[in-house]
């Protein structure tokens, strides 16, 4: 029997006399863990997808990897342990259908065993010490189920922080990088706190009081729509200080509360004197406490919000992060602890559920300046001698011909009809550079670019909120200084332009996180930088454990007059700072500045990799996949063969958008792939599909008859214009469709539909052969 056969006859029978998909609550199917890292034009690498995932009470108990009944029963051990460390499962099995193999992930036991476990046992050796609220929790399904499907990786932070909560931890931390659902994690945790009426007291007399905290209110916004299914009268309530106001008191009388940390700290007595209405609340008012992208201030001990913290300390208090220990955010790790579950980057990346990025690199011939007579002072007193650098211009130097300059270099590299975020120095840069896009901009909408800073308030906030909806366009570009460099979700994002520096490999991976996010045809986005941040990857601890911690420097106050929750503390300006300088370069001076740009790709493993190590990296892993020419050129000519070269090119890290980078860098776009690996693997000439085409068109034709000779010509024709894919073995019926209308229709011109498959796999040998006249 075949594999497929071996599941229906052998596999599924068992597991069903064990009680698998027949007890309650039981569960055993086929899961796809992940859909694979995007390689571009539609292409992705290798999917993960487990024969069997063995579910009970909401947990992954189990993973079983079958394999046909004439295979080896362990032939599959090697997947089923990599997909049940991947699935947080206990055990792993292997089998052929007539003899188990399993292995305890926990343990690392190996035995043979007769049958498969019951739902009931299995649950047992797992949780071998019982829990209440353990098993409480797994009464709750996950709100949604069968419209809303948890992602492995939500599933195993949602299940550990359960756990946590379950065993008496007080503190929780889960990080996880942005654009993977941290808000739709939280939900679920509380919907299950909610359902089990877990509260401080542990026991189930009533449900929790639950609290969401955020920094700012786009982000509190977000979270109390996404809490909806909560939904009844009153189980929901947003605090606001007007709301406050209005009443004359915090709002008690609600289930989940959202709210910022600002709106906590405000409020005054009846003599005017500041009472932070969080004091309002009892200290035991909350049982769960969810403080959101929590790193930004919350569990800072140097911060006034730590107070908000430490006043409600009888809480659970659950942080959430995007980004792993640091020296920057140590602070944060030493209030919650280690995290109970972390999903980085890199693995959002490689497992297909993050978009891959490159940098362009950018740098002018005026990235520094020293003032010279013959530029005009417009603004401001200019230090003669002194070297203008990055970090000075726009806060202490404005040049308008350079930002000009700048502007105009991204603007022609964007497709000026994709989503941009500029990040500037200043609100009052992020201004100018408005300004400036609208002048070069090729759209007749006076609303193409708009500037969202704090100054903005209430209009920049719609702005904000029109450029997050994905069927709308206008606005297509905003610039900001700090607003929107974290907790803003909009989806189709292709280009982030970095115009100030970011001094903070926090920020600097919130900042990334902007353009992470899926999206129905984005194979990845671009960064523009011209400041150097590029430099944040070469960091070994990107993506690792933290560097010793350092004195965090001074915090900025928050400007006076900022809009209530949407202060931006870095863009306050010092009090004495002298007036900003303003130059006007002499006349033509403009037209001599140069810039030169280099692109960086995000290898699989998590690191920058310039056009050149891209090509020596290949040169260097071919001879894995093939030992000569003749081999390669083997492989190639049959499809199967090729696609099976291929997908172990793109395991390797070689996907099709690596391929097609490489192909640009050797100005070889219009080749075909096998002459991209040729040239790199043994330098060969390039050739372009057309001359290849028509120098093996002869031989090709020579060998059909003519009804044979009209498809085939054809066929070659859709190979030159669009690539090597159309020669796929998947393609046939779509090329006989788009030649004759339909398969039918074809064969009836052609002939059986064997001999049309037999002369489109055939005439590819001849395609790939030696061209010796």
């Amino acid at each position: 029997m075949n594999e497929a056969e071996t599941r229906a006859e052998l596999i599924d029978p068992a597991l069903r006399v064990a009680g698998w998909g027949v007890v309650a609550d039981s569960r055993m199917r086929m899961e796809m863990i992940c859909p694979g890292r995007i390689e571009g034009a539609g292409r992705r690498g290798r999917r993960e997808i487990a024969d069997y995932v063995l579910t009970f009470r909401n947990h992954k108990l189990a993973v079983i990897e079958a394999k046909a009944e004439g295979k080896g029963p362990t032939e599959g051990v090697a997947q089923a342990k990599a997909y049940a460390e991947k699935l947080q499962a206990r055990f792993a099995f292997s089998t052929n259908g007539r003899k188990i193999y399993r292995i305890d992930m926990k343990t690392g036991v190996e035995s043979d065993v007769e049958r498969y476990p019951t739902p009931d046992e299995l649950w047992a050796e797992t949780f071998q010490e019982a829990n209440e609220w353990r098993e409480r929790f797994a009464d709750v399904p996950f709100e949604g189920a069968g419209r809303w499907e948890a992602r492995y990786y939500q599933h195993n932070a949602i299940e550990n922080a359960l756990e946590a909560i379950a065993t008496g931890q007080q503190r929780i931390l889960l990080t996880l990088a942005t654009g993977t659902g941290k808000t739709a994690i939280a939900f679920q945790i509380a919907w299950a706190l909610f359902q089990s009426r877990w509260n401080l007291s542990r026991k189930p007399e009533r449900r929790p009081r639950i609290l969401f905290l955020a920094d700012r209110n786009i982000l509190a916004d977000q979270a109390y729509n996404s809490f909806a299914a909560f939904g009844e009268d009153g189980a929901l309530a947003r605090v606001k200080p007007e709301e406050i106001r209005k009443k004359g008191a915090v709002p008690k009388n609600a289930s989940v509360f959202f709210t910022i940390f600002q709106t906590f700290m405000s409020g005054t007595d009846a003599d005017g004197k500041p009472a932070p209405y969080f004091g309002d609340y009892p200290p035991d008012f909350f049982d769960f406490i969810i403080i959101d992208e929590c790193h930004r201030g919350g569990a800072n001990d140097e911060s006034n919000w730590r107070g908000i913290l430490e006043y409600f300390a009888p809480a659970v208090q659950l942080g959430l992060t995007a980004t792993p220990k640091r020296r920057d955010n140590v602070d944060t790790y030493a209030y919650f602890g280690e995290p109970v579950y972390i999903y980085s980057l890199k693995d959002g990346i490689n497992d297909g559920f993050l978009t891959p990025f490159k940098v362009k690199q950018i740098a002018t011939t005026l990235d520094d300046y020293v003032w010279v007579p013959d530029d005009k002072i417009v603004e401001g007193e200019i230090e003669e001698g002194k070297r203008y650098k990055e970090p000075q211009f726009n806060r202490t130097i404005e040049i308008e011909e350079r930002e000009r300059y700048r502007v105009k270099l991204f603007m022609d590299q964007i497709n000026q009809r994709e989503k941009t975020l500029v990040f500037c120095a200043t609100q009052a840069h992020a201004a100018l550079v408005r300004d400036l896009i609208n002048q070069m901009k090729r759209s007749s909408d006076p609303n193409y670019c708009v500037r969202v800073t704090a100054e903005d308030g209430a209009i920049g906030d719609q702005w904000l909120r029109t450029f997050q909806d994905n069927e709308k366009t206008i606005p297509t570009i905003l610039t900001t200084s700090q607003k929107l460099s974290t907790g803003v979700d909009a989806r189709n994002v292709r280009n982030i332009v970095l115009m100030r520096p970011v001094n903070s490999m926090i920020e600097f991976k919130q900042i990334i996180g902007r353009g992470t996010r899926l999206f129905d045809g984005k194979d990845y986005f671009t960064i523009y930088d011209f400041v150097k941040a590029y430099e944040h990857f070469e960091d070994k601890d990107w993506d690792g454990e933290p560097l010793e911690p350092v004195t965090p420097p001074p915090k900025v106050p928050k400007p006076e007059g900022c809009e209530e929750g949407e202060g931006e503390p870095s863009e306050a300006e010092p009090k004495g700072r002298p007036k900003q300088i303003k130059i006007r370069l002499a006349d033509g001076k403009d037209r001599l500045i140069q810039s030169m740009m280099a692109t960086t790709y995000w290898s699989p493993d998590g690191k920058p990799i310039s056009a050149n190590q891209m090509i020596e990296k290949l040169f260097g892993e071919l001879p894995r996949f093939f030992k000569d020419e003749d081999e390669l050129r083997r492989l190639w000519s049959q499809p199967e063969t090729r696609k099976a070269l291929l997908q172990a090119l793109s395991e390797a890290g070689f996907g099709h958008e690596w391929l097609g980078e490489v192909a640009k860098l050797i100005n070889a776009e219009k080749s075909d792939v096998f002459d991209v690996l040729a040239y790199v693997a043994y330098a060969k000439p390039l050739i372009s599909r057309a001359e290849r085409a028509e120098t093996r068109k002869g031989v090709i034709l020579g060998r059909y008859e003519d009804r044979l000779r009209v498809f085939l010509e054809f066929v070659l024709a859709q190979y030159v214009s669009q690539g090597t894919e159309e020669l796929d073995r998947e393609k046939l019926g779509a090329l006989l469709d788009l030649k004759y209308g339909s398969v039918n229709d074809a064969i009836e011109t052609l002939g059986e539909a064997g001999v049309i498959a037999e002369a489109f796999v055939g005439f590819q040998q001849y395609l790939y052969q030696e061209n010796n006249p």
